[in-house]
């Protein structure tokens, strides 16, 4: 497929075309050079094959957690502190969430109200399948997802959200990351007894080839 792309690409600015947007694929041609080396094809081959499986594993991780996520977190995080005389957001330090058994709004004026666009503009909630997917990915990557939790402590108090995120860095990430390098070890040894088995086949098939031209002489 890299071949078709590089020399297909060759072609067209050969022709004259205006292809600079496609001169971006020009970096894979090197990759070619894949083909003649035995050992980066099964390395290849093994991450290409365990792509799949693991792209299911981790997406069933994630979409248990989106569904648990939406039941205990769904519309908590839609409170923050407002001004009670101007109606306004309270300008007083960032605005995060508040609740009744989280975060208490104690300024001068403040009351706890809805509603606001959530954490990080609205994009980092449970309030719908999407978003919540988003938050729960963030959260596996190990990025953020301690603000995530401060967040969530916030609106719903922090005496069990912490149970729900623990359990989900555990599983999430170190879990499925050692899953994920189980895997491709189990395939990259397959890999390697398929070229071993194809080499050991070349070399008989060669060795019986020079049998059959010294029985003609």
């Amino acid at each position: 497929i890299i071949y078709v792309i590089s020399t297909a690409l060759s072609n067209l600015m050969k022709d004259g075309l205006d292809v600079k947007a496609l001169q971006a694929f020009r970096v894979l041609r090197p990759l070619r050079l894949v083909s003649g080396v035995p050992s980066l094809q099964v390395v290849l081959n093994s991450i290409l094959k365990a792509m799949i499986p693991l792209l299911h594993i981790v997406i069933f991780v994630i979409i248990i957690y989106v569904i648990i996520g939406l039941e205990l977190f769904s519309g908590k995080m839609i409170k923050t502190c407002f001004d009670n005389v101007t109606g306004e957001i309270s300008i007083k330090g960032e605005p995060h969430p508040c609740g009744d058994s989280g975060f208490q709004c104690e300024g001068v004026g403040e009351v706890c109200l809805l509603y606001w666009d959530d954490p990080n503009y609205g994009i980092i909630n449970f309030d719908n399948f999407g978003l919540a997917m988003l938050t729960v990915f963030q959260c596996v990557t190990n990025e953020g997802w301690t603000s995530v939790l401060y967040n969530v402590n916030d609106a719903c108090g922090n005496s069990w959200p912490w149970i729900y995120f623990l359990s989900l860095i555990i599983l999430g990430s170190f879990f499925v990351l050692n899953l994920v390098l189980g895997v491709l070890s189990g395939e990259f040894s397959k890999e390697r007894e398929k070229a071993k088995a194809r080499g050991d086949f070349h070399k008989l098939r060669e060795k019986q080839q020079i049998e059959e031209d010294l029985r003609g002489y």
